[in-house]
């Protein structure tokens, strides 16, 4: 009988729940990215205390920029493949509860928030400091401290959850066209504050100016080939002299000033060049499909995503929903890590070609995969955690929506099973 007309959930019964500290801690509030934004707070805090009170207009000046460049910096995509290098490093001979951790890697943003909040909080208790000092203060640096106190408000406040779903394409401008006048400002101010020889703050602004300038260096237009097997799903082609890893990313825009999207990079084992899968799911994607481009722009390099926390554990459940089996293939073809495919979508074979389907079960013959329109829309945990135990896995990787994706993860971890998926932090 063919794995997609099984139901492998019917009847299966879930492992117990975990005692109520540990079910706390997976608590999606409580997940590592929110912890790590937690740990940079609480360190400045720490030291704010260890300091017995503010310290002078220099010291806040530093500790500004020095969170600042923190946020920058850690999104910088060199930074962001070396942690994941790093975490990765670990042999799956290590204690599962360790590499569990580590595979939490990509949460990385935390850090990100962590910075941008403490680096505005301390620059918010600089400009007041200059206000009420009762020294000369040059007001050309008051009028620079005032925008910039208006811009990071501007920028914290559209970053917040409620405002970056509704409007994400305005927090994207805002984040970048205010981020770099945020920079503009931050020269103006350290220059007028005039702050003696050896002192850091010019370094600082150099590393930051070189990482947010860095990915735009390499900006160019390359040629791209469009294969669309349904009106849902574009097979986006390139093959420019760039062979990436699998489990990479690639931003590709059509308006390199105004908006980028990511995708998943799907190499063939043994051909150069790869593959974006790019489904309906907005009007930019939506514009993609309908009105193929010949070319299209790219910059910065590939980078690493969610998946690639495979390699620490000796099997893995990938748990796909439509075209989430995109971040997934490359993971498949490459066959690293031992793994199986549990994929839930429509009509797969009408949706994204018998050639991408045919593809899956060439190195998937033992997948999992449900046409929803036929038999209807399975319970994801149940089939999750049916796969997992029957392959005997150490962790499973879903790539899905953002409410099914933390049922999954939420679902299995709480269990006490590895899980992980994406925490839309972009």
């Amino acid at each position: 009988m063919p794995a997609s007309t099984r139901h492998f959930e019917d009847g299966v019964e879930l492992p117990p729940l975990t005692s109520r500290p540990r079910r706390l801690l997976k608590h999606p509030r409580l997940m590592h990215y929110n912890r790590l934004a937690a740990l940079v707070l609480a360190v400045n805090a720490g030291l704010l205390v260890a300091a017995g009170g503010l310290p002078s207009a220099q010291g806040l000046g530093h500790a500004a920029l020095a969170n600042l460049a923190l946020a920058v910096v850690v999104r910088q995509q060199y930074v962001i493949n070396a942690l994941f290098r790093l975490a990765t490093w670990a042999p799956v001979t290590w204690p599962l509860k360790v590499r569990w951790t580590l595979g939490k890697v990509y949460h990385f943003g935390g850090l990100h928030v962590g910075g941008a909040l403490a680096g505005s909080l301390w620059f918010l208790a600089l400009t007041v400091t200059l206000t009420t000092d009762a020294g000369p203060v040059s007001p050309a640096l008051l009028s620079v401290s005032y925008a910039l106190v208006a811009l990071l408000v501007l920028i914290v406040a559209t970053a917040l959850p409620p405002f970056r779903a509704r409007f994400h394409d305005r927090f994207e401008k805002i984040h970048r066209f205010g981020g770099w006048t945020a920079l503009l400002l931050f020269w103006a101010h350290t220059l007028l504050l005039a702050r003696g020889p050896g002192d850091p703050a010019p370094w600082i602004l150099a590393l930051v100016t070189f990482s947010v300038a860095l990915p735009w260096l390499r900006l160019r237009k390359v040629d791209v080939t469009i294969e669309r097997p349904s009106g849902h799903v574009a097979l986006a082609r390139f093959d420019h002299g760039v062979t990436p890893f699998a489990g990479s990313s690639t931003a590709i825009s059509r308006s390199p000033l105004t908006e980028w999207h990511s995708f998943a990079n799907v190499p063939s084992p043994g051909r150069s060049g790869f593959r974006l899968t790019i489904s309906r799911a907005g009007d930019w994607t939506g514009s993609f499909i309908d009105d193929a481009p010949a070319q299209v722009w790219v910059k910065g390099i590939t980078t690493a995503g969610v998946a690639n926390i495979e390699t620490l554990f000796t099997k893995v459940v990938y748990v796909a929903t439509g075209s989430g089996i995109g971040p997934c293939l490359p993971h498949l073809l490459a066959a690293e890590v031992p793994s199986r495919l549990v994929w839930a979508t429509r009509d797969p074979r009408r949706t994204y070609g018998d050639g991408l389907v045919d593809e899956i079960l060439a190195v998937q013959p033992d997948a999992v995969i449900r046409d929803t329109g036929r038999d209807g829309k399975p319970d994801m945990v149940r089939l999750a955690y049916a796969a997992y135990r029957d392959f005997g896995a150490e962790a499973v990787i879903c790539i899905s929506n953002k409410k099914l994706t933390w049922q999954v993860v939420h679902g299995l971890e709480r269990r006490g099973i590895p899980a992980y998926g994406a925490i839309w932090d972009s």
